[in-house]
């Protein structure tokens, strides 16, 4: 489809409109994780509606030290991609013309949710992140915007502007999109050396054994829910080959360590592995949190939960997470 460049907000409202418009933010270096976002995009707005990828490096996401001047630009292969995925608009706007006035003295603040995790490592990422979404929805005017999961507290704190704030767009969230290997997706992987791409395939080796040791652990507490809470529990255990020793499913199932704990452990074990190799990882943080306020559960915590992963392989900074939910034992799946 062909697909139309545009620098102003002037020029992207005087496009006529019929059905919904569905927009994907980006800062370029485009990859199969927003051909993702934009193909999802395009289902929601349909053949009559319209999608606007914008493509915008801004300045207030990056810290001191941090790699604006070194992040990829590419926009004549981020048209040709967003094209091939189904958007009709690129909107390429200029940092004059996102901040006509220069860097804005009125920002949008993050508040305590911002502080954490990505927020301590990163002081006043979100809160840079957060003024250009909101500028960027103001200057596209979308009824839908799309973002993916793997920056996880982004989402939540867009989330958590857009309702707070009465912004009118509804906020979709779309799955990680992963390489072959389980690394996810990122414009920054490009940085990364043979050897160190080696390395940091523990960030979604360390989620991918903390998912599976909280599986396991769910699954011993549906277990324990299917047999009764009687003295036809040994007998109905020992009757599928398992031992009395071993096949209390309630005992195992609320033992220590169990739930968050041993999720978290096991998680640990990886990155703790990948210390040692050469190149090392450097572990910037492992969190187990409520997705609500990033805010560490407990051990007794049920809901909804997100396991996120922050480390540095050489001069390369990645983020990943998985979604988790845990059950009360003796609840129903």
């Amino acid at each position: 489809m062909t697909t139309t460049l545009l620098s102003t907000a002037r020029d992207l409202h005087a496009r006529a409109r019929a059905g919904r418009r569905a927009v994907v933010m980006t800062m370029g270096a485009l990859h199969e994780g927003h051909a993702t976002l934009i193909r999802t995009a395009r289902d929601i707005a349909g053949p009559d509606g319209e999608v606007v990828v914008t493509v915008f490096v801004n300045p207030l996401q990056f810290g001191r030290g941090e790699d604006l001047d070194r992040y990829p630009r590419t926009l004549d292969a981020d048209v040709e991609l967003a094209g091939r995925s189904g958007a009709d608009v690129v909107f390429a706007p200029t940092v004059d013309e996102v901040y006509p006035g220069g860097e804005p003295q009125v920002r949008i603040t993050a508040g305590p949710m911002g502080e954490r995790l990505e927020g301590s490592s990163r002081p006043g990422h979100f809160d840079g992140m957060l003024t250009v979404v909101a500028k960027l929805l103001h200057l596209t005017r979308p009824d839908v915007a799309l973002y993916g999961q793997k920056d996880a507290q982004q989402l939540a704190l867009i989330r958590r502007m857009v309702r707070d704030l009465n912004f009118g767009v509804e906020i979709v969230g779309v799955p990680t999109v992963r390489e072959e290997d389980g690394l996810a997706l990122s414009s920054r992987n490009r940085y990364l050396s043979a050897a160190e791409r080696r390395t940091a395939l523990a960030l979604s080796g360390a989620l991918f054994a903390g998912q599976d040791r909280h599986a396991a652990q769910e699954a011993l507490r549906a277990r324990a829910r299917e047999v009764p809470a009687t003295r036809a529990r040994a007998e109905a255990l020992s009757a599928i080959g398992e031992s009395r020793a071993a096949a209390d499913a309630h005992a195992v199932a609320t033992a220590v360590p169990g739930g968050p704990a041993a999720v978290r452990a096991a998680a640990r074990q990886v990155l703790d592995e990948a210390a040692r190799l050469e190149p090392p990882l450097a572990l910037d943080y492992l969190a187990l949190v409520d997705p609500s306020d990033f805010t560490e559960i407990g051990d007794d915590f049920t809901g909804d939960a997100v396991l996120a992963v922050a480390a540095r392989v050489g001069a390369t900074r990645l983020i990943d997470n998985v979604p988790l939910t845990f059950t009360r034992f003796g609840a129903a799946s």
